[in-house]
């Protein structure tokens, strides 16, 4: 499997005017694994170089589908294996907004792929430990936020600590939670031991 054909495959399935390509009805053949990692780091390599066409990660990231723990681009007819060192995007931008109906401030997040998430619901923030290449020594859990269909990002280390600036303090006898506010919910990003 190469990558041409395989964005041949895609040819007007994703744009930024149209919706995303319905991946999870989608059941092809599983056709092996190709050399395409995503990086901790949110680039994507394929065969050990980086793909340096934006566009061309936005149409493979608009394809990602997980299974269990394992991570696959699908088309209608073929899926291939590939390779996540931790998790397929990387929240790269944040701002906070006003939604029109409600008049609450909601955060929006931006990913390395252009992806925008509303945090407004409690599912979508998790608190997960890292892999190790770039935990602390404490092994303290940061904040995943889901992207879209069981996708998640993890926040870039300047974006996590922006928040964080940004964030309100909540005490009790054990610990210290650090947490925002959007969409009238609090959102813990993080929590430490007294």
């Amino acid at each position: 499997m190469d990558l041409t054909r395989f964005q041949q495959q895609l040819k007007g399935t994703s744009s930024k005017t149209r919706p995303l390509p319905p991946v999870e009805k989608w059941d092809p053949d599983f056709c092996g694994d190709i050399n395409l990692t995503i990086a901790l780091d949110g680039r994507w390599f394929y065969e050990g170089s980086p793909i340096g066409r934006a566009s061309l990660v936005q149409l493979f990231a608009s394809v990602l589908k997980r299974e269990g723990d394992s991570y696959f681009l699908v088309t209608p007819v073929e899926k291939v294996g590939i390779t996540v060192e931790d998790t397929p995007f990387l929240v790269t931008q944040w701002e906070k907004t006003t939604d029109q109906k409600t008049g609450s401030e909601v955060y929006q997040f931006t990913t390395q792929t252009g992806d925008e998430i509303k945090l407004e619901s409690a599912h979508q923030l998790e608190l997960r430990v890292p892999p190790k290449a770039i935990q602390d020594q404490q092994a303290t859990p940061i904040p995943y936020i889901c992207v879209r269909r069981n996708l998640w990002a993890r926040l870039h280390q300047n974006v996590y600590y922006q928040l964080l600036e940004n964030a309100s303090e909540q005490q009790n006898d054990a610990l210290t939670s650090f947490y925002i506010t959007s969409n009238r919910q609090r959102f813990v990003l993080g929590e430490v031991q007294k």
